[in-house]
C-alpha cells in the first residue's frame, strides 16, 4: 500500500508540476522554442513564471512540515497548482498556446524527466517531492535540451524533403526577401504586382523561419506555379545562411537594416552581416535589389559585387505622392525609357511607397509592362496590421500598425497621422527586442509623436517609462498624456472619449510575454 501510495503520490506531483508550468510552455512557444528568449521572459515576468510555481511548492511542503495528513498535503498541492493553471487560461491571450505535434513530443519529454527528478527526491527525502513545481522553471529548460536531438533530426527530415521538391523544379524563378523592417509588406506587395503575368507562391503571414519555408514548400508550392517568393528571417547570424541553402535565390532583397531584434544580435552590425547572407548567396548572374536608405542599404549596395543591382529609386521613381484617407496617389516613371503611369493604392505613405518601388524594381527586372505594374498597384492592400487604414464608424478613422514596431515604421506611422485631419490620437506600448538601446530609442520616439498626435495613450506604465519621458521633454501637455495598464483598460477609455473625425493610430501590439495587465 505504501508503495502503491509513493507511485500514485509522484505521479499527482509531477501533474501540478505539468499544471503549474502551462504558462511557461506559452511562453516557450511564443520565444520559438529559443532557451535564450525564454530566460529573458522569466525575468520581464517573474510574478507568474517564478514566483507562482515557487508558491504552489510551498503549499506542498507547509502542509507537509506543519504534519498534515500526507494526503491532504497531496489534495493541496493539486489544487493550489490546478488554481495556478486556471487562471493562466483565463488570462485574455493574443495568441493562444497551441498544442503542436512538436509541443506533443515536448510534454512527453517534460513529464519523462518531471517523474524521474520526482522519484529521486522522494527516494532522498519525501517531503522534498513536493518541491518539484517550484523547479519548474528549470525543469522546462532540461526538458528542452533534452528533445533538441529528436527536434533536429525531424526537422533535417523535412527540411531535405522539401530541398528535394524544388530540386524538381529548375525553371522556377526564386526571390529571397529579408530586412530589420518591411519585408513582410513587401512580400505580400510583390506577388500582387507579379501575379498580373506569372503564378505566384509567396509565404504566407510571417512565415519566415527554415522550418515555416520548408513547410509552405512541402504543402504548398505545385509544378505550375512559376514563382517563388520566400520571406527570410533572422534572429542569429547564419539564418539567412541557412534559408539560402535551401530556397537558393535568383532575386534578392533587403528591405531595411536597423536596430531590430538586438536581444539576440547584439549590434546593427551583426544584423547587416547578416542580411548580406542573402546576397552572397546569389549565384553570378543573380539580381539584387537594395533600399535607398542613404545609409547601410545603400552602404550595401556599393560593396554588392553583382552587375545586375538595383537601388529601389533607380530603375522606377514616384513623384507627385498624394496621402490622404482614400490611400495614396502618385505618378510612377521609368528612368531609362521616361514612361510615366498615374498609379493608386490602398497603401498609407511614403514609407509604404518606398517598399513599392523595389517590388516595382524587380517586376520591371523580370518585365513586366507599366500597364501591368499599375494593375498590380491597384491590388496592392496593406498588410492587416501593417498601417492599415479601417473605418470605425461614427466618422472615426483607424491606422491600424499593431505589428511589430521598429524605429523606422514608427516614424514613419507617425508622419502618416501627422497628414490627418481632425484630433490626432496615438496607442501605443512602444517598441521591444532592441537590446541595449531600446530604451533610449523608445525615449526618442516619445520625443517624434510632439506635433504628430494631440493625445497620446501609453501602454503599460513600466515600459512606456521611456516614451513619457521624451514626450514631456518635447513639451507634450500632460493632461493629454495618459498611461494605461492595458489595451483593455485604454479600449474602456477611448469609447468614452471619441468623437466623429478622429484618427487613431495603434502603434504596436505587445506579444503576451511582454504583457503588463
Amino acid at each position: 500500500m505504501n508503495i502503491l501510495f509513493r507511485i500514485v503520490e509522484a505521479c499527482l506531483l509531477v501533474l501540478a508540476a505539468g499544471l503549474t508550468g502551462w504558462n511557461l510552455f506559452h511562453i516557450f512557444q511564443l520565444e520559438s522554442y529559443q532557451l535564450p528568449g525564454y530566460r529573458r521572459s522569466l525575468f520581464r515576468n517573474p510574478i507568474d513564471l517564478i514566483v507562482k510555481p515557487l508558491a504552489v511548492s510551498a503549499v506542498g511542503l507547509l502542509s507537509v512540515l506543519f504534519g498534515l495528513p500526507r494526503i491532504l498535503c497531496l489534495l493541496l498541492t493539486v489544487l493550489s497548482a490546478l488554481a495556478v493553471f486556471l487562471l493562466a487560461r483565463r488570462k485574455k491571450q493574443k495568441k493562444p498556446f497551441v498544442v503542436t505535434e512538436r509541443v506533443k513530443r515536448f510534454l512527453v519529454v517534460h513529464a519523462g524527466i518531471s517523474l524521474m527528478l520526482e522519484l529521486l527526491l522522494l527516494a532522498l527525502y519525501a517531503p522534498a517531492g513536493y518541491a518539484l513545481p517550484g523547479l519548474e522553471p528549470v525543469i522546462l529548460c532540461l526538458a528542452a535540451l533534452a528533445a533538441q536531438p529528436i527536434e533536429k533530426y525531424i526537422a533535417n527530415e523535412f527540411v531535405e524533403d522539401a530541398r528535394r521538391r524544388l530540386d524538381r523544379m529548375p525553371s522556377l524563378i526564386r526571390i529571397g526577401i529579408t530586412g530589420s523592417y518591411g519585408k513582410t509588406s513587401t512580400k505580400f506587395l510583390l506577388r500582387e504586382i507579379l501575379s498580373t503575368r506569372y503564378r505566384v507562391l509567396a509565404t504566407p503571414g510571417s512565415f519566415n523561419t527554415t522550418m515555416g519555408v520548408t513547410r509552405v514548400i512541402r504543402e504548398q508550392l505545385m509544378p505550375t506555379h512559376q514563382i517563388f517568393i520566400a520571406e527570410m528571417g533572422a534572429r542569429h547570424v547564419g539564418d539567412i545562411q541557412e534559408l539560402c541553402d535551401l530556397v537558393h535565390p535568383q532575386i534578392g532583397i533587403i528591405t531595411s537594416v536597423g536596430p531590430q531584434h538586438l536581444d539576440t544580435f547584439g549590434t546593427v552590425d551583426r544584423v547587416r552581416q547578416t542580411k548580406y547572407e542573402l546576397i552572397e548567396s546569389l549565384p553570378e548572374g543573380g539580381t539584387a535589389v537594395f533600399a535607398n536608405d542613404g545609409a547601410i542599404c545603400s552602404q550595401m549596395y556599393d560593396m554588392c559585387p553583382l552587375v545586375d543591382k538595383y537601388k529601389a529609386d533607380s530603375l522606377f521613381r514616384a513623384e507627385n505622392i498624394q496621402c490622404g484617407p482614400w490611400g495614396t496617389r502618385f505618378t510612377l516613371i521609368r528612368s531609362d525609357s521616361g514612361e510615366t503611369i498615374d498609379c493608386e493604392t490602398k497603401l498609407l505613405g511614403e514609407y509604404a511607397i518606398s517598399n513599392l518601388l523595389l517590388c516595382v524594381t524587380v517586376a520591371g527586372v523580370l518585365g513586366l509592362t507599366m500597364e501591368e505594374i499599375a494593375r498590380g498597384i491597384r491590388l496592392c492592400k496593406p498588410v492587416e496590421h501593417r498601417l492599415q487604414l479601417l473605418q470605425a464608424g461614427g466618422g472615426i478613422s483607424v491606422i491600424d500598425d499593431a505589428f511589430n514596431s521598429n524605429p523606422s515604421g514608427a516614424r514613419a506611422a507617425l508622419h502618416v497621422l501627422r497628414d490627418f485631419p481632425g484630433r490626432r490620437i496615438l496607442v501605443t506600448p512602444g517598441m521591444v527586442e532592441l537590446g541595449e538601446q531600446e530604451a533610449e530609442l523608445n525615449r526618442q520616439f516619445g520625443r517624434e509623436i510632439v506635433g504628430c498626435a494631440d493625445i497620446v495613450f501609453l501602454i503599460g506604465p513600466k515600459h512606456s517609462e521611456p516614451i513619457a519621458a521624451g514626450l514631456r521633454e518635447a513639451g507634450f501637455p500632460e493632461e493629454n498624456l495618459l498611461i494605461m495598464r492595458s489595451l483593455e483598460e485604454c479600449t474602456r477609455k477611448l469609447n468614452g472619449m471619441m468623437r466623429s473625425g478622429d484618427v487613431i493610430l495603434y502603434e504596436n501590439d505587445l506579444p503576451d510575454n511582454y504583457n503588463e495587465g
